[in-house]
Order: structure tokens, then C-alpha cells, then sequence
């Protein structure tokens, strides 16, 4: 019913995001044994969710429409945007993010300090927006050629 159309393309997207989230509460949870329902919510982490979403769009395109077509060119294309915006420039907003937190901390050394800090966790290592991108592959993959037959 959804093999080969623009709703397997939309459901792998979505449920690749929704897996990469689910397993960094796994991870939360495992480390810290603190269940925090923020963390579905948040960026950041291991895997990029946002990776594994747009690799599983791009990886079903191609199976759909051909690797060598104009459609994977344009979603292969933009899923380098936000694996890039990821590892990059949201990774580097987090650590300015950090840097002014430490001022902050430091300019009300001995005065009442507001409770209100910048998130530091924004963006992504190389590493997990590998992690990221290998997910979403193998769901897109799994979910062609084995749950939508």
C-alpha cells in the first residue's frame, strides 16, 4: 500500500527522527537511571535525530526514484545542509553558549546569579550525526524492503 510513494518517503522520515529521540531517552536513561521526558524534546545528543530523518528521506528517494535521479540529488543535497548545519554551526552556538554561561557565572560570582542559562547541548559531534545517518539508512532500507512489501 505505501511502497513506492511519497508516503513511504514522508513515514520512514518521520518514524527515523522519532527513533533516533526514542533512543537517546533509552540512553538518558541508562546513564543517569532518571526518566526525563524533556530529553524526546530536546537537540543534541546521540544520534542526531535530525540526520536519521533526512538520510531516511534521501536513502528512500533513491530507492524509489534511483540513486542517479534529480529527486535523491535534491534530498541528498539537502540532508548535507542539516547534517552540516548540525555538526557545525549549531555545535558551535553551544559552545558560545557555553562560553557566555561561564561570564555569566563569573560576573555574578558574588551577587545573586538569575536562574536562567543558555542550553548548551545544541548541536551535534561528527560522530553522532554519523550515528545519525547510519540510522536512518538502515530504516529506510528495513522499511522498503521488508515492512512495506
Amino acid at each position: 500500500m505505501f511502497l513506492n510513494t511519497s508516503y513511504e518517503i514522508i513515514i520512514n522520515g518521520i518514524e527515523a527522527a522519532i527513533v533516533a529521540q526514542l533512543l537517546k531517552f533509552i540512553g538518558h536513561y541508562i546513564k543517569t537511571k532518571d526518566i526525563d521526558f524533556q530529553v524526546l524534546a530536546t537537540t543534541g545528543g546521540m544520534p542526531s535525530s535530525h540526520t536519521a530523518g533526512v538520510i531516511a528521506l534521501s536513502t528512500t528517494v533513491g530507492l524509489i526514484c534511483g540513486f542517479d535521479s534529480v529527486e535523491f540529488a535534491i534530498a541528498i543535497g539537502y540532508s548535507l545542509v542539516v547534517m552540516y548545519d548540525a555538526a557545525g554551526l549549531r555545535r558551535s552556538t553551544g559552545k558560545i553558549a557555553a562560553c557566555l554561561n561561564k561570564i555569566r557565572e563569573d560576573f555574578y560570582a558574588n551577587r545573586p546569579m538569575p536562574a536562567e542559562r543558555l542550553k548548551e547541548l545544541l548541536g551535534h559531534t561528527p560522530f553522532e550525526v554519523f550515528v545519525g545517518a547510519l540510522l536512518g539508512i538502515y530504516i529506510a532500507c528495513i522499511n522498503h524492503f521488508y515492512l512495506f512489501q
